[in-house]
């Protein structure tokens, strides 16, 4: 396997999972990259990311999801309106960034449909929680747990990619252990 195809794969997927959490945040930072450095080349049709009418209508609708979801009973309406836009974001954000690595285009949409499907599933499926939980006072500080976590995974997914794949590997041990833990002190309960 190929370094670039390494990292077009970690990329990808970086970026996709951010796009789960917020669909601006990769999208914006991503075409603002694209079209002020050198570091990410966006393959066509994705390069239109890099229009300077499409920055300014991504930053637009950051604005507009960065307020929504910030609001208890809002954010799930607005997780409810970005069910499509999300994955569909992270599918944009794998297929456009694949461009080095020669992968088909049609695994790399998939991939990212799926990477930014699994985070909005989950963050949709737990913020009511959080809302029922705290009344919704706690809704502002996840969001904006959420939002930082988002521009976190795509500077690591443009920057560093394989930071990212050791942080994701750290994370996935630590909620492992978590859950390992959790499952050994209810079955001490039982």
């Amino acid at each position: 396997m190929s370094v670039d195809l390494v990292n077009t794969l970690l990329t990808g997927f970086g970026l996709s999972s951010a796009a789960g959490l917020n669909a601006y945040i990769p999208l914006l930072i991503t075409g603002l990259v694209a079209r002020y450095t050198s570091l990410v080349q966006l393959r066509a049709p994705f390069d239109v990311l890099e229009h300077p009418a499409v920055l300014l209508t991504l930053t637009l609708l950051l604005i507009i999801e960065m307020g929504a979801d910030k609001i208890a009973l809002l954010d799930s309406l607005n997780d409810a309106i970005n069910t499509l836009v999300r994955p569909a974001a992270g599918a944009i954000l794998f297929a456009g960034t694949s461009g080095v690595a020669d992968i088909d285009p049609s695994i790399t949409l998939v991939l990212g449909l799926l990477s930014a499907g699994a985070v909005h599933t989950t963050k949709s499926a737990t913020r009511p929680a959080v809302t029922a939980a705290s009344g919704g006072c706690a809704n502002p500080i996840v969001s904006l747990l959420e939002d930082v976590v988002a521009v976190a995974l795509v500077l690591l997914a443009l920057l560093a990619p394989v930071l990212l794949a050791a942080g994701f590997l750290l994370a996935a041990i630590w909620l492992a252990r978590l859950w390992q833990r959790r499952r050994k002190s209810l079955s001490a309960t039982t």
